[in-house]
């Protein structure tokens, strides 16, 4: 059996929209083996057992890319960290390990770029696909179906806390409150941020990440879907958060912590119970090496549902 890990990511970083994204270590495992005939599933939920499968579909995609006809796919899924609809990558995982997998089947026979032109195809914006595929936090864009990208190295200081909430907010829905154009206030707003935000957070900046992080693409209209989402950003400050933002589409809240402090994610959680918000609240740092290919056994079990 083939195994590849895949990293949860958090996209739309701040100002970002589209076009940042980090990688995160909270995983999903997928397993897959190619079978004489037929579409098999395990540990998968029944509703997913078929064709419209995300995985199933990325995997075909690649193997259609390479005139190659699989005589029959196992997909398994070991390990299942990553929440699912909470804004932290879990469909990019998906495609992602589907379009690994099928590439190791065909026996590598497409390159790191080309696997992650295909990812983009499917997910058709690279924030979340490229950092799950490529690690650590990318700058990506697209132009004439070429993806240009580049890695940037989040300074060491930085540790990332999800803030989960207990229900799922589909991307579809998200995408649905947003406008169909900006102005060019928000649009100038929105790129100095942006590059204020990749200068200090590669560069060890943090008293700038809270002003480098703002967004005036998403975040206030997708903040009418979360309810609770002021309060809990106004809280992150006043326990010294460094920064915040609505991690991808949402309605994860992703809040920017120094690694040394230890006292950040007992005072969320202490503010969440107080208002008996019943959400998630983890401790997180950048995965540097992206989707993988697993080597001998590794420990599979669920933390997250």
């Amino acid at each position: 059996m083939i195994k590849i890990r895949v990293p949860a990511t958090s996209a739309n970083m701040g100002p970002g929209f589209d076009s940042l994204g980090v990688a995160l270590n909270l995983y999903n495992i997928f397993g897959f083996r190619e079978i004489d005939n037929g579409l098999s599933f395990n540990g998968v939920p029944e509703e997913f057992c078929n064709e419209d499968n995300i995985v199933y579909k990325a995997m075909m995609k690649c193997f259609s890319k390479a005139g190659y006809k699989p005589k029959g796919i196992e997909i398994s899924t070991l390990k299942q960290d990553i929440p699912v609809s909470r804004g932290l990558g879990s469909s990019s995982s998906c495609i992602v390990g589907g379009l690994v997998g099928a590439n190791e089947i065909l026996g590598k026979k497409f390159s790191q770029d080309e696997i992650l032109e295909m990812a983009v195809e499917i997910e058709g914006h690279p924030d979340n696909v490229a950092p799950a595929l490529l690690g650590n936090m990318v700058v990506a864009v697209t132009e004439e179906k070429k993806i240009y990208y580049q890695k940037i190295n989040v300074n060491e200081k930085i540790k990332f806390i999800p803030i989960i909430p207990n229900f799922k907010l589909s991307t579809n829905e998200a995408r649905k409150v947003l406008p169909s154009e900006i102005s060019l206030n928000d649009g100038v707003y929105n790129v100095g941020r942006a590059s204020l935000l990749v200068a200090a957070i590669s560069n060890g900046n943090l008293e700038l990440l809270k002003h480098a992080c703002k967004d005036a693409f998403h975040e206030k209209y997708r903040s009418s879907l979360i309810s609770g989402f002021y309060e809990v950003k106004e809280e992150i400050y006043k326990a010294q958060g460094l920064a915040s933002y609505l991690s991808g589409a949402g309605p994860t809240i992703m809040a920017l912590s120094l690694n040394q402090d230890r006292e950040f994610k007992v005072k969320i959680q202490e503010f969440l119970k107080l208002k008996s918000l019943d959400w998630n609240v983890f401790e997180l740092s950048v995965d540097k090496l992206g989707a993988i290919v697993l080597e001998g056994d590794e420990e599979c079990k669920e933390i997250f549902l």
